[in-house]
């Protein structure tokens, strides 16, 4: 039996295996639900507010549909909607909420701040991403491998770039957890931090996962289940870091040559948005400045028959939904 009601959701390092599994499993039933054309509206007449301090597309929408879905009352406050840190102090800011709303999302910069909601406020508290983790993000990715492979444990998974990020760090940690094999591929400087590891490691101890850190693309993707990349400049990075970051990231694309190397059933993901064309301002200003006109990974795989990027967005609307629900219900 697990009962995760009135827990808050602010990293995965704070879930067992079974927890996590659990979320993953109501997802599942939640998204047959929804593809059926299902009432689901078990939080019927709540109230949750969505603190987003960052932008979102994939993360606003999932909770915003995903609490109609459920029967809930949304209230979005973007990064200028609220006084959170500014005039108002992040425990006055929680109490006052946690008298008005039956829960609250954070998704902003460290994750102190959204430790800090949680603290003060007496409902489920749940991060949208922080700097340093990104969990809601990890359960659609590990539900999208389950839905591939109809396992967790057992399955290679590559993640290449800046492995110092909320992606690269809660990757690893769900790996761990999951009794997965977690292979880091990036430049050293770019690898996670040494305590994060450390921490990983014994859980892996416990989970049977193997932690891998590896500079070298070819070793690293070598029958690789899963390849994994993200953006190579976070947000709220300034662009001068662009340059410095292509020169340093750029045999660390996902292309061909590395989708060759891995298994034949592999399949690519990346939390999106993705920089695999000029379609974008951005993409546009990168290519007029530094001529690379793909950056983590190439059109070609981004359009593969490997590729479940659009599959693994649609799931953050499920995972959400699930992590809503249990932590909400009755």
């Amino acid at each position: 039996m697990v009962d995760l009601r009135n827990r808050d959701f602010l990293k995965l390092l704070d879930f067992t295996p079974k927890e996590i599994n659990h979320l993953v499993k109501v997802a599942m039933t939640l998204k047959k639900q929804k593809r059926n054309n299902e009432s689901h509206r078990y939080l019927k007449g709540k109230q949750v507010a969505l603190i987003f301090e960052k932008d979102s597309t994939r993360t606003r929408c999932a909770f915003e549909v995903g609490a109609k879905d459920l029967g809930m009352n949304v209230t979005y406050l973007g990064p200028t909607g609220s006084q959170l840190g500014k005039k108002e102090t992040i425990a006055d800011t929680a109490r006052v909420l946690a008298k008005m709303y039956d829960g609250i999302e954070y998704r902003g910069f460290e994750q102190a701040r959204v430790e800090a909601l949680a603290k003060y406020a007496d409902v489920p508290v749940w991060n949208g991403l922080t700097n340093e983790f990104h969990p809601t993000q990890m359960l659609a990715d590990i539900m999208t491998v389950k839905e591939e492979f109809g396992k967790l444990k057992g399955i290679k998974l590559v993640f290449l770039g800046d492995a110092r990020n909320n992606v690269g760090n809660s990757l690893m940690v769900v790996s761990a957890k999951m009794g997965m094999h977690f292979v880091c591929c990036a430049p050293k400087e770019l690898f996670p931090d040494k305590e994060l590891i450390k921490e990983c490691e014994e859980i892996a101890s416990k989970t049977g996962a193997t932690l891998t850190f590896e500079s070298d693309p070819m070793k690293a993707t070598k029958d690789a289940d899963v390849l994994y990349t993200d953006v190579w400049v976070s947000m709220g990075e300034p662009m001068e870091i662009f340059e410095k970051r292509i020169k340093l990231l750029k045999k660390y694309q996902v292309n061909k040559k590395i989708l060759d190397n891995a298994s034949k059933n592999v399949i690519f993901l990346h939390c999106l948005p993705s920089f695999h064309n000029i379609d974008t301002s951005i993409g546009k200003e990168i290519y007029e400045k530094f001529g690379i006109k793909e950056m983590e990974v190439t059109d070609e795989v981004f359009e593969s028959s490997h590729s479940r990027v659009f599959e693994e967005a649609e799931n953050r609307l499920h995972t959400i939904k699930a992590v809503m629900l249990e932590t909400m219900k009755p």
